[in-house]
């Protein structure tokens, strides 16, 4: 199994507490040197407070065989053409290490945070990609950029703002992916889905692999190299007792997501649809601090991943290894016993 991690690598743990922290650019290099030495496979940047494409740039600089991938840039507020610029840019510094991770973000963030219009995001993201490989195909191959549809039409590429040809112009795409469109989506155009930290082995086995296989059967592609990176919720530290706090961090987590009805198809799989339906009327009210409450062990063990620093890798593989061709995981470093304790994890995840 592959193994990547999320920026910022080892400041904080891997509950609620993590999306809290901007990540100092100027670190990145450092950092990304220290993924690679701990053998790790790949590096992946998320959109929260930091501008995804740029740590994976300053990272190609200092590593020299880790995957670099966007988990995930949302797609519809950068043009198809900004996009395939800063890929191609990223692709071409590290030699071909780079992925396009991608994702469509809630109405409400596209239209209030990022101040673009909404669309049905599928037929729209199915477009974009078709646009981004219009671009690269012009740059590549010397073809006029001629990509007409609904929500993109692109056709003037004039010398002064062509690239031109680079040595591995063949860009990996992933897609973040919850439902069942999108991960027919991208089994149809894709090289990869990013399943969300909500999406428990259960649900990518019966729902999201075959509707996978489906957009694959009808694009009549193999997904003999196809990637499933889940991100999943983990509670771990060195000792059962300081797990505890870990615990809680990642109990508000699930409840934060149990409010969240674009998550509800997940829930409603294993039978808690009634909760998601509650923690948003609790969520609306703004009664944030009695939502982990209604998240019980039986909720949590199903989609959270929960033991000690020995534990963890072998929960991991147990969960995952027959749903997953690589996973996204991290543990706090605060020490050398601590670097030493992912290093042995990272091992053993790859056994």
């Amino acid at each position: 199994m592959k193994v990547e991690t999320l920026l910022p690598v080892g400041k904080l743990d891997p509950g609620l507490r993590q999306v809290a922290m901007r990540l100092d650019l100027a670190m990145v290099p450092a950092l990304a040197r220290e993924v690679e030495e701990l053998g790790y496979d790949g590096l992946a940047s998320g959109e929260t407070k930091n501008d995804p494409f740029l740590p994976l740039a300053l990272g190609a600089t200092t590593t020299s065989r880790l995957k670099l991938t966007t988990a995930v840039s949302i797609a519809f507020p950068r043009s198809p053409t900004v996009t395939a610029m800063m890929a191609w840019d990223i692709q071409a510094m590290s030699k071909g290490r780079f992925v396009l991770g991608l994702g469509t973000q809630v109405k409400g963030h596209i239209e209030r945070r990022y101040g673009v219009s909404w669309a049905p995001p599928s037929a729209r993201l199915r477009e974009y990609i078709g646009a981004l490989r219009a671009v690269w195909d012009c740059w590549q191959n010397r073809k006029p950029l001629n990509f007409a549809g609904k929500y993109y039409n692109l056709s003037l590429m004039v010398p002064l703002f062509d690239p031109g040809p680079i040595e591995h112009p063949n860009i990996p795409v992933q897609l973040a992916a919850v439902n069942d469109g999108m991960c027919r989506l991208a089994g149809e155009l894709c090289q990869g889905i990013r399943p969300h930290p909500i999406c428990t082995p259960k649900y990518i086995a019966e729902v999201m692999l075959p509707a996978v296989k489906q957009g694959a059967a009808k694009a009549g592609r193999e997904l003999d190299r196809f990637d499933v990176i889940p991100s999943p919720l983990i509670a771990t530290a060195p000792t059962k007792a300081l797990l505890q706090e870990r615990i809680r961090d990642v109990r508000s987590r699930v409840a934060f997501y149990a409010s969240t009805r674009s998550y509800r198809a997940v829930f409603e799989h294993h039978g808690w649809g009634d909760l998601v339906q509650e923690l948003h009327r609790y969520s609306v009210e703004k009664r944030w601090e009695e939502m982990p409450q209604r998240i019980d062990d039986q909720v949590l063990d199903t989609i959270a991943v929960i033991g000690t620093y020995d534990q963890i890798a072998a929960k991991l593989k147990q969960r995952y290894g027959a749903v997953a061709t690589g996973i996204e995981f991290g543990i706090p470093l605060q020490g050398p016993a601590d670097r030493e304790a992912l290093a042995a994890a990272i091992r053993e995840l790859h056994g």
